[in-house]
Parts: structure tokens; sequence; C-alpha cells
């Protein structure tokens, strides 16, 4: 498959794995999380020669599940080894199909948590000889409100099993979690929060009505191959898509009104460059494994820093390069500030083009914020009337 040497978080998290400990694995997107997991338990399989599902991996979108087990499928296209991939949407056709590869022991169930839950509900699901558990983007599935379906699921799996967890970022809650449902487990670091560096990073300040002007003349004097637009909402990601449209560009719009097929559709021919930009929210910025992305153009700045590395992960994979754009308009600042204050460093402003307009003067983000706001504050409590304040002295006592 061209692979000739290890990734730092395979070299480092393989071994580990071989051991039989539990881990926690955090490394940004695009480094070869996938491989660490997935060659160690393939290679314990192989020589085990089983025919029981002894690995279950748990992902956040069917998307991601689709790709790990494309994974699967390639690198163990001469064991033998079986896998099937279990998530939401379709008809009841696709239903069934999984109940029957379900019923049959595939080797490797990689799973969304809701779908799973059904099967498990419906009886057809046993995982009495589960070795391993996977949670593969366990911050991702946090953020999605999966952490009731993963216990849930984890409560019917053998107490004797290796479990791993690989994240591209380590909230406090991820480690709550793993207190939860991991047993001494060996945890690796590598590169926290740093986009990789083959990306050009840049910005542009924007009022709100020049951004798609904008957007069409990056498109169009670019030379750009393969794009994706994000954006924080669906309804911007469908507005956007209709301009973007009718100014005749080879895009398509990414969301969860889609039906499944339409999405397998959308990302087959994104895959195959035979569509040219896609544009969805953050459902495409994790686990979408496209080669060749040359370009990430954020809408709007995200609404959390973190997600920002994601999204321009997308580019710049395997040690190649890209380039990512962000518009920012006077109410994002602060928001930028904080992704700049994450990665420790200033991203290049660009002026903007002539036939886009004049760029927008800012007030600049920094103490005097807090201040303002103070005041603010301070001056909207003299307004209120004496009767809408709390009064704690008389009607509410201090409690014991």
């Amino acid at each position: 498959m061209g692979y000739t040497k290890p990734t730092p978080i395979q070299e480092m998290a393989i071994p580990v794995i071989m051991g039989g400990d539990d881990l926690i694995a955090c490394a940004q997107t695009g480094t070869g999380k996938t491989g660490a997991f997935l060659l160690p338990v393939l290679d314990e399989i192989a020589k085990e020669h089983t025919h029981q599902t002894t690995v279950l991996i748990l992902t956040p979108t069917r998307e991601l599940a689709q790709q790990i087990d494309q994974q699967v499928e390639g690198l163990a296209y001469f064991t033998g080894i079986s896998s099937l991939a279990v998530f939401g949407g379709g008809d009841g056709i696709v239903y069934e199909q999984q109940r029957r590869g379900i019923q049959n022991n595939v080797n490797i169930i990689i799973a969304t948590p809701g779908r799973l839950l059904a099967h498990i509900t419906s009886g057809v699901l046993k995982f009495n000889h589960i070795k391993h558990l996977i949670l593969d983007e366990a911050d991702r599935m946090l953020d999605m409100g999966f952490y009731d379906d993963i216990m849930r699921i984890i409560s019917h799996l053998p107490k004797k099993r290796q479990t791993l967890l690989f994240s591209a970022t380590m909230p406090p809650r991820i480690r709550n979690m793993a207190k939860t449902v991991m047993h001494n487990p060996q945890q690796i670091n590598i590169a926290i929060s740093q986009p990789a560096v083959g990306i050009d990073q840049q910005i542009y300040l924007v009022a709100d009505q020049q951004k798609t002007p904008l957007v069409k003349h990056l498109l169009k004097n670019g030379n750009y191959t393969s794009i994706i637009i994000f954006s924080s909402t669906k309804e911007k990601v469908k507005s956007v898509f209709r301009e973007l449209k009718s100014a005749r560009f080879n895009i398509s719009a990414f969301h969860s009104d889609l039906e499944q097929n339409e999405r397998e559709e959308i990302l087959r021919n994104f895959k195959n460059k035979s569509l040219q930009i896609i544009i969805g929210t953050d459902a495409l910025s994790r686990g979408i494994d496209v080669e060749g992305i040359d370009l990430v153009l954020n809408y709007d700045v995200p609404p959390d820093p973190e997600d920002y590395i994601h999204r321009i992960g997308r580019t710049a994979r395997a040690a190649t390069t890209g380039t990512a754009i962000t518009l920012v308009n006077e109410r994002d600042q602060r928001r930028f500030k904080s992704i700049e204050d994450l990665i420790d460093r200033q991203i290049d402003r660009k002026p903007l083009p002539e036939e886009v307009g004049e760029a927008p003067v800012f007030k600049p983000v920094g103490s005097g914020d807090a201040n303002q706001r103070n005041k603010r504050r301070f001056n909207n409590n003299k307004k209120r009337k004496p009767g809408n304040r709390p009064n704690n002295s008389a009607n509410n006592p201090p409690k014991s």
C-alpha cells in the first residue's frame, strides 16, 4: 500500500497495543492514528485464525466508520479477516444487511453508537468474545452527545479486554471517562493542538457582505483542484452553496438533511476528483481522509479553537502541503484571537482584492474590551428599576 515507515503515533502506539496494555493516544488529525490501532489488532487476528467478533471500534460518524472499514479491507486483503461497518441512515435493507453481517461473526465491527445500540437491543449482537475496544475520535463522540450510549455499550462488553482511546484533543471529560472504562492506561501525546507544518495559513478581515464575493474571487483566481469550505451552521452551508452553484462552480453541499446514499455519492465524487468543491459543517472536519486537498476555506471562524485545527487538518496530510484561509468578521475577532493563542502564533493577514471592496476597520481585540463590557454592565445596572433588582439583604437572605 506504499507504506515504508511508521508515523510517530504508529511507532509509539503499536508496541504498547501488542503488549496488551490499555492506551490513551492523543495526536492531531492526519497523523496515522487509524493505522496505529488497526495494524496490531489485525496482526493478532491473523495469527489466531479466529472466526469470532473480537474487535469493536466506535466512531462518531458514519463516514468515519465506512472509512475505517475500507482501511481494514485494504490492510487485511490477503488475510481473510472480515469487518462490518454499522451505522444509521439508509433503509430497512441496510439494517438487515448489517444484522446478517453481525450474525456471521465478522472479526471486526466498526460502528456509530446509536445504530450499534439498536442491534444490541434487538438481541442479535453478543459481545462475549470481544478482546479489543477502540474508541476513535473520542472527543468528537462526546461533543456529539454519545457519552451515555458509549457507557451503555461498554456495560455489555467483557470486563477483561484491552481498551484503546484515540483522540485529537484531551479535554477533562475524556480523562474522566478513561478513568471509568480503562485499566492503568499508558499515555501517548504527540503535537497536540498544532497544525501541520505544511499548511500555509491566511486570514482575511471582512465585512459579512464581502464574504461570498471574496470566496468567488479566491476560487476563480487560485490554482486549487480540491477544496473544502467549512461553515458553522447547516443553514449557512445551504445558502453559500446556492450562491456558488449559481456562479457555476463545481460544488456540492454536505449536511445532515441528505440521505445516506446522497452523502456517499458526494464523498465518492470528491475522492475521485470529479467534484472540485465540497461545503459542509464540522461533521466533515473529522475522519474524512481524502488525498490531495489543497485548500481549506473557513467561511466563518469555528466556535471552538480546536475545531480550527481539525478543519485545516484536512489539507497538508501525510507531510504534503496545502493552504488554509479563514474569513474573519468583526464579531469573530475574539474567536480567532483564541485560535492564535492556542497555536502560539499570529496568522498572516492578507489584503482584500480591489474588486471585493475596501477592508473594514475593526476595533482591536484587547484588554480594553473587558473594561468596556464592565462599564456597560455597570451602566445597565444603574438603569434598572429598584423593584427589578434582587435584594439579598431583605428578600433573599444568604443561605447557611
